[in-house]
């Protein structure tokens, strides 16, 4: 399978198979006539001497200074090395990759007005394994200079580049889209397996399924709720819990009785999210922009990414009450006041075993550290005082990619947590048949996490269990 970059129709999967899997890469076609026309028209400004920003100009609050002819090549050289001011820990070799697909596919799309020979390298270098060290901060998200820096320095540091070529590699937001993206794929994923685990908490609750009723989607036009609610029945169907009178209360507590509004608002966030993701990953992001059929160069603002960066706001915002409610779960599974089983799941009740109960104190740390990223941060600006305060907006969208992909890992602990306690109270239970759905998301944990029965060692790690989530299986029930 290879991947075509045509500059106006990359996915989040096709983004993510090159990035994670190592899918090749190739050039649509018709990219080199489209870049080389957009080429002709930055030349023809150079020739007229045209005042175009980055090209025959400084940039920043140095727009006001002119470059001669003869400047040109060390201008774009001192660009990319000015600008290599990011710091920290190098980005992970699947975020730097996908950035390299995103600058690809802006630069195909003949916006930029850069050589096609910068594509090609791109795509060389994909295909290739060449994987640059960039560092993971220093952009406020209004084009991510300082990581792009380091991604253009360890790609084209032998290249020579022409005129407005060096601006065109560090002023746009691939980086912050790209992070953006995996993040994105990760939350969906781990929406899926939260489902999954939800519907099992149901069964090891004996719960009351009146909750999936289909009248409840009838009353309220919602989207997200129809879909979870459909996918919560098919998880359960042939469940014992369809049976009258198997349901232990004619109201559960809200974090059983509420899942199917909580995931289905989730799922409305992130499918809003996905729409403002699919936008950037094929939008004109730099500056200046080539207007060929103009024949003219235009200064604009495209690297601006707020909605992007708004709606990871809103995807994390969405997150912290559904893995708050993962890890409630677990807690009063745990608790046989609620539960009405033997404390923390033990075998042997009556006795000093305390089974799985010390799980619930690991699970509301993470809990409550996963619900700290969800704070918004689209809004956010350091400082407007930077390039005379010319450059007075940020969008923070690495730091909102970073907090969803860091909010992500957490969630999937706990949601894996709540896949233990679950399965463990699914088997002191048993009540009788798991729906058709749960029954194999139960044997599933169950390749990874055994029963814990008396005497047996606790499970000191619930890696297995999120490498289940990783895999996607539990998407597939």
């Amino acid at each position: 399978m290879t991947v075509v970059l045509t500059g106006s129709a990359l996915t989040l999967d096709e983004l993510v198979r090159v990035a994670r899997d190592g899918v090749a890469v190739a050039l649509a076609p018709d990219v080199e006539k489209r870049m080389a026309r957009a080429r002709r028209t930055v030349e023809a400004a150079l020739a007229r001497g045209d005042q175009v920003y980055g090209l025959t100009t400084g940039v920043g609050v140095l727009k006001r200074v002119p470059l001669a002819a003869g400047e040109l090549a060390r201008f774009n050289r001192r660009l990319l090395e000015n600008h290599r001011v990011a710091q920290g820990a190098p980005l992970a070799a699947d975020v730097v990759r996908a950035t390299m697909v995103r600058l690809a596919n802006g630069f195909a799309a003949g916006h930029a007005g850069v050589r096609p020979v910068l594509a090609q390298r791109l795509v060389e270098a994909l295909n290739g394994g060449v994987c640059p060290v960039v560092r993971r901060l220093g952009s406020l998200g209004e084009s991510d200079l300082a990581p792009l820096a380091d991604l253009a320095a360890g790609l084209f540091g032998d290249c020579e580049l022409a005129a407005g070529e060096g601006l065109a590699l560090i002023n746009n937001s691939a980086f912050s889209t790209a992070a953006a993206a995996l993040a994105m794929h990760d939350a969906r994923r781990l929406l899926d397996a939260a489902g999954a685990a939800g519907a099992l908490s149901l069964e090891a609750f004996a719960a009351n399924l009146s909750i999936l009723h289909p009248a409840v989607v009838a009353a309220r036009s919602d989207e997200g709720l129809a879909i979870t609610v459909g996918r919560l029945r098919r998880l359960l169907d042939g469940s014992y819990l369809w049976r009258a009178g198997a349901a232990r209360n004619l109201q559960d507590p809200l974090t059983f009785r509420s899942l199917p509004a909580v995931h289905g608002a989730c799922h409305d966030a992130l499918a809003y999210a996905g729409r403002r993701l699919a936008v950037e990953l094929n939008a004109a992001q730099g500056n200046p922009l080539v207007v060929p059929d103009e024949e003219r160069l235009i200064s604009v603002a495209n690297f601006e990414v707020l909605a992007l960066a708004a709606a990871l706001d809103l995807a994390r915002v969405s997150l912290a009450p559904l893995l708050t409610g993962a890890d409630e779960r677990a807690v009063k599974l745990l608790e046989t006041p609620w539960s009405g089983l033997p404390t923390g799941l033990a075998v042997a009740p009556g006795t000093a075993e305390s089974g799985l109960s010390v799980y619930a104190i690991a699970g509301e740390a993470m809990t409550a550290e996963a619900r700290l990223l969800a704070q918004p941060v689209s809004f956010e600006i350091a400082s407007s005082s930077a390039a005379e305060g010319i450059e007075d907006r940020a969008t923070m969208l690495p730091l909102g990619a970073r907090r969803l992909a860091d909010m992500t890992g957490l969630g999937e602990r706990i949601v894996a947590l709540e896949l233990l306690v679950a399965a463990q109270a699914v088997e002191l239970r048993g009540s009788g048949p798991l729906g058709r759905g749960t029954r194999r998301v139960f044997e599933a944990v169950r390749e990874r996490a055994p029963f814990v029965g008396d005497g047996d060692p606790l499970p000191q790690s619930l890696d297995g269990l999120v490498e289940l989530i990783d895999s996607g299986r539990l998407a597939a029930v």
